[in-house]
């Protein structure tokens, strides 16, 4: 039995924020709805709202909405939606919420009898604080699914990929995993720095997405054909 199949998900983060997290969680979940899994995303914590009538909306959540084909209530998929665009931690000071892990891990568990498969995406970084005590990494450990890591591929990518490397694995979880994302359409060593990357990183590359200004959740989904092998699909 595959990885995913015995735990039912997986836990997307990235180097850094805005390297392109959502667009690979939303063409995870679009390739396994494409193998015909019942597949849902969620987003425990997002930050930056925009107001669309009586409700606040972040693009993040709706982008995993639009490419599952499960149905979640938002307060399963979104737990706290946070209208400050800033580190999740100052936001929920600003707003006064606290982000209670415990919480997520319930709204997690009640979406996975939902679905085949669930697939997580991190706020910002791996390490990113949510409130005075817990980092992002603390959802993902209290989940413990396997890691999916979206490198942007940019100056400064290698040391911040291999340092989440070193931290994923501080808290017992593996990487399944990583996606580059050539998310700078003028950085002249982009393809030295994904082989830098794949002699390094000790999981195995499963996609490289070139620079687009307007990359689709599907057009993304087909060019991640590594991870299929380890969901049995093939």
């Amino acid at each position: 039995m595959s990885t995913i199949a015995k735990s039912g998900g997986l836990f997307v983060t990235g180097t850094d924020t805005g390297v392109g997290k959502t667009l690979v969680a939303s063409a995870l979940i679009r390739r396994f709805v494409q193998h015909g899994l019942r597949t849902a995303g969620m987003k425990p914590v997002a930050s930056g709202a925009v107001r669309h009538g009586h409700q606040w909306r972040n693009e993040d959540v709706d982008a995993l909405r639009a490419a599952a084909n499960v149905e979640v209530p938002e307060r399963l998929m979104n737990p706290f939606l946070l209208r400050r665009a800033t580190a999740p931690h100052i936001a929920a000071h600003e707003e006064g919420v606290r982000i209670d892990v415990v919480h997520l891990k319930q709204c997690y568990r009640q979406i996975a009898g939902m679905a085949d498969v669930v697939v997580v995406e991190g706020a910002g970084g791996f390490m990113v604080p949510l409130n005075e005590g817990c980092n992002s990494d603390d959802v993902a450990a209290s989940l413990g699914l396997p890691m999916v890591l979206v490198v942007g591929i940019r100056l400064g990518c290698l040391n911040h990929a291999l340092l989440t490397q070193v931290a994923i694995r501080a808290k017992g979880l593996s990487l399944l995993g990583w996606v580059a994302n050539e998310i700078d359409p003028a950085e002249p060593y982009g393809a030295a720095m994904i082989a830098s990357l794949a002699q390094r990183l000790e999981a195995p590359l499963l996609g490289r997405l070139p620079w687009s200004p307007a990359m689709s959740a599907d057009q993304a989904a087909r060019l991640l054909d590594g991870v299929v092998p380890d969901c049995g699909l093939r």
